[in-house]
């Protein structure tokens, strides 16, 4: 490590010392951030400060947060999320396929709205895009977190969740359709003519989350079937005209 004239120490710790970011004091005194946040260390630990990483929870603060927002994010989250919680290793991860940059921007902007302080990044992979963000405070506000794959374990809302659910049903199923649903066109023929009419799928093993997913499609009155893919009901179908119509005002197609 670079050494520093110790007046440049003294005076970055009594920036740190008053809350000035090891960002700012970095920039301002022209020394590696790195080195700012060992000064930072080392001036804690000589004190005996035990350092709590802040956070924005709203389950731990009992803070506000957009419930909106926070019912699309349940969706994504159920679909296509999961969250990795080990001692040095905290993040929730949603996938979003690589050709649909609306849904990438949406779901990076539901994570801020539900909690602005965690660091949130994109890793590109072959194929998808992993929108990440990292507090341990995810398990918070999802408690579905647990060991093994969504579809072999319960699934059930908290009451708080519920709440949420009922009163932005539409986020949740935006948020559902746009994790693991899709809106295609299918197409017949019929004395000779071709006919082609849009509907809805939405595909997942889980029975809980299925059922979370046509619970709330009956509530706003959509009406929907079950699929079978081979001898496995996994597919929820909306193909009536009207229920089509709705789910296009409120959920549309990824883009």
């Amino acid at each position: 490590m670079e050494q520093h004239n110790p007046s440049v120490r003294e005076e970055a710790l009594a920036l740190l010392r008053r809350g000035v970011p090891n960002r700012t004091v970095a920039e301002r005194l022209n020394v590696p951030r790195g080195t700012v946040g060992w000064w930072r260390h080392q001036d804690r630990k000589a004190r005996g400060e035990t350092y709590v990483r802040p956070h924005d929870c709203p389950r731990c603060t009992g803070g506000e947060f957009d419930h909106a927002a926070y019912a699309y994010l349940l969706g994504l989250y159920l679909g296509d999320g999961h969250i990795i919680s080990k001692r040095k290793q905290h993040h929730l991860s949603i996938y979003c396929t690589r050709s649909w940059p609306g849904l990438v921007d949406q779901a990076e902007r539901a994570m801020h709205r539900v909690m602005a302080m965690p660091a949130v990044n994109r890793r590109i992979n072959k194929g998808c895009v992993e929108v990440k963000s990292y507090t341990q405070h995810w398990t918070c506000m999802f408690p579905q977190h647990g060991p093994g794959k969504k579809h072999e374990r319960r699934i059930a809302l908290e009451p708080w969740q519920q709440e949420i659910v009922d009163a932005h049903p539409w986020e949740f199923i935006r948020g559902l359709i746009h994790s693991d649903g899709c809106r295609i066109t299918n197409w017949t023929v019929r004395n000779g003519k071709r006919y082609e009419y849009p509907r809805y799928f939405f595909t997942n093993k889980s029975d809980d989350i299925r059922k979370l997913c046509t619970d709330t499609l009956t509530a706003v009155g959509v009406q929907w079937t079950v699929l079978a893919r081979g001898s496995d009901p996994f597919n929820v179908s909306v193909a009536r005209k009207d229920s089509v119509a709705l789910m296009d005002t409120h959920v549309g197609p990824k883009h």
